[in-house]
Parts: structure tokens; sequence; C-alpha cells
């Protein structure tokens, strides 16, 4: 029985565990030990689970518990190398850990085909992955992208389940308290993308099979779970999908957010 977990999604962390009762892999790892074992453990799964950490990109917010977790684990560390390169510069891999750079093509870990995807974000080597999991099911996690490019929807196309960012109501930001500088960075090809473009990408991935989405990565200053679920439904409505029958739509909260099994 495959599980995903989004352990936390948001402005201040992020991780998401995807795998089986005999195993599977962490997309970043953005909060402390603690946070992220207490979350497993929540979830019913536990840190010895974890056979590889996949890491998106460098930013805070998605590494910052990295370096204590692959301490305490015997899990693989993979992403770009572009990445790997930042994380050797940050001083976030112990010495000992078992490192994949991953561009094109896939790896197989614990019968889990991972590959990963480029996105376009203000770091180099950012990307997104997705994985074929043991029963055969597609499962994408993509954030932390200021433009869906062809690449990417390539890449998440015929998903059964779609983590996919939705980080901000572009009227909230623009509203909000952030700085200008800042808000340019977020409205960017290479900030993050709004709950609008968010919507506009749901009609595609459910007419490629995706029939479960996970609206993730949301701002807690400039957007609202109720915002960002009701411009999805409003899309998905547009095509005549109905929730509940023809697709099932969540929306992670930065903590907490329990077992998907698919």
């Amino acid at each position: 029985m495959s599980r995903i977990c989004p352990l936390f999604s948001g402005s201040k962390a992020n991780s998401t565990y995807i795998g089986t009762r005999a195993g599977g892999i962490l997309v970043d790892a953005g909060a402390s030990l603690k946070g992220m074992e207490a979350a497993l453990q929540s979830a019913g799964g536990s840190l010895e689970e974890i056979i590889a950490v996949a890491v998106t990109h460098e930013h805070t917010d998605h590494i910052k518990g990295l370096k204590t977790l692959l301490n305490k684990t015997n899990a693989r560390l993979i992403a770009s190398q572009q990445t790997l390169e930042a994380l050797r510069g940050l001083d976030r891999i112990p010495a000992g850990t078992r490192v994949e750079a991953l561009e094109d093509g896939a790896l197989e870990v614990g019968g889990i085909a991972l590959s990963r995807f480029a996105t376009s974000h203000d770091c180099e080597g950012s990307g997104g992955y997705t994985f074929i999991l043991p029963d055969g099911k597609k499962v994408a996690v993509c954030t932390d992208l200021g433009v869906v490019t062809d690449e990417v929807r390539s890449a998440i196309s015929g998903s059964d389940l779609v983590l996919l960012e939705s980080n901000h109501d572009v009227e909230m930001l623009k509203r909000g308290p952030y700085p200008p500088l800042l808000k340019l960075r977020i409205l960017s090809d290479t900030g993050h993308i709004s709950n609008a473009t968010c919507a506009a990408e749901l009609a595609g991935l459910l007419k490629g099979g995706a029939t479960r989405f996970i609206l993730g990565h949301l701002s807690q200053n400039n957007n609202t779970p109720e915002l960002a679920r009701g411009c999805a439904e409003a899309a998905l409505m547009d095509i005549g999908a109905r929730s509940g029958k023809d697709y099932i739509l969540s929306v992670a909260a930065p903590t907490g957010n329990g077992v998907i099994v698919l």
C-alpha cells in the first residue's frame, strides 16, 4: 500500500514522505530532526523507514534538518549536482553519506523509481521529483517554481497524485506587508506560483489521469487555505469536474496533514 504524507508544507518548513511500510523517500528535510520524527510518528511511521532524502534545492525551509537527519539514519542523499555542491558549501552533508547526483534518467530506491525535473527558481539546480511506486502509481512533488515550464508539465503528466505549489493570492501579496523587492521576487519567473497559476494547471493534469491533488507550499502571510481551494475548485468546475467524484483535492497545512493512501 503506497502512502504520501506532507509532514510540513509552507513558508517555514517543507518535507514530504512518499513510500510504503517497507520504506520510502523523504522529499526535503526543512524542519528540525525532532519535528520530522514527531510528524512521522503521528502519521504511523518512523525515521527507520527513510531510505533516501531527495532535496529539491538548498533554501533553508527545505534543508534545515538535513544534516542531523542524515547523521541519524543511513539514508542516501539525492539531488542535482548543483544542489549537492551548494549543500557541501553549507556543510550540510555528513562524512560517509552516500550521495547520488540525479539530473536526467531515474534511480531505483527501495523498489521506487525516482526521477527529477528542473524547476525555475532563484537558485541553481532546483527541481521537483516524480515517483513510480511498487504498485505502479505515479506521484509528483512540484513546489518552488516561478513558472510552469513545458518540462515540468511533461514530467508530472500522467501522475495519479500531484502535490503542486499554490503559494499566494496575488492581490493579497500586493496589499501585504512584504517589502517591494520581496514581492517582486515572489511574483517573478524564479519565485513562486500563485493560486491562479496553480489552478490553471489542474485541468490538464486531470485530463492526463490525475485524480488526487494536494495544494502545497502556501504562504502563511499571503494566502489562506480557503482562497487556494476555492481557486482550484473553480478552475476544475469550469471543465465540468466534480469534487469528490472526478477528483479529490486537499490543501496541505504547515504541519499535521496525516497520511494519504493511494
